[in-house]
């Protein structure tokens, strides 16, 4: 996957961002990523709630509509990392969970 871009935000709603963007061949992965510590009680991938997809729901269509030329397959992706305040960067643990259903199966590309 080759990265595209990071903390893009709407310029129509500077509250919708996405956190990265990258191009997997001709897929654009929008991807949240979600920090936690090891300890937390919900995964990252569970925190993605409702409210947080309905969101990202608007952040991808924003996007998608300031492409030009024709519609692009995309999918959805988390990523969470499960931080430890006092470990360096490179213990820190990883999961990419590709797919994740963010729109109806109808609106999936």
């Amino acid at each position: 996957m080759r990265l595209v871009t990071r903390n893009w935000r709407n310029p129509l709603d500077r509250r919708e961002e996405i956190d990265l963007v990258f191009r997997d061949g001709p897929v654009l992965v929008f991807i949240e990523v979600k920090g936690r510590s090891a300890s937390a009680r919900v995964p990252g991938l569970f925190a993605v709630g409702p409210a947080k997809r309905s969101v990202l729901r608007r952040a991808v269509r924003a996007y998608l509509a300031g492409l030009r030329g024709p519609s692009r397959p995309f999918r959805f992706d988390v990523v969470e990392v499960d931080v430890e305040p006092n470990a360096p960067a490179e213990g820190w643990q990883v999961r990419h969970f590709p797919g994740v259903p963010l729109f109806p199966a109808d609106l999936r590309r």
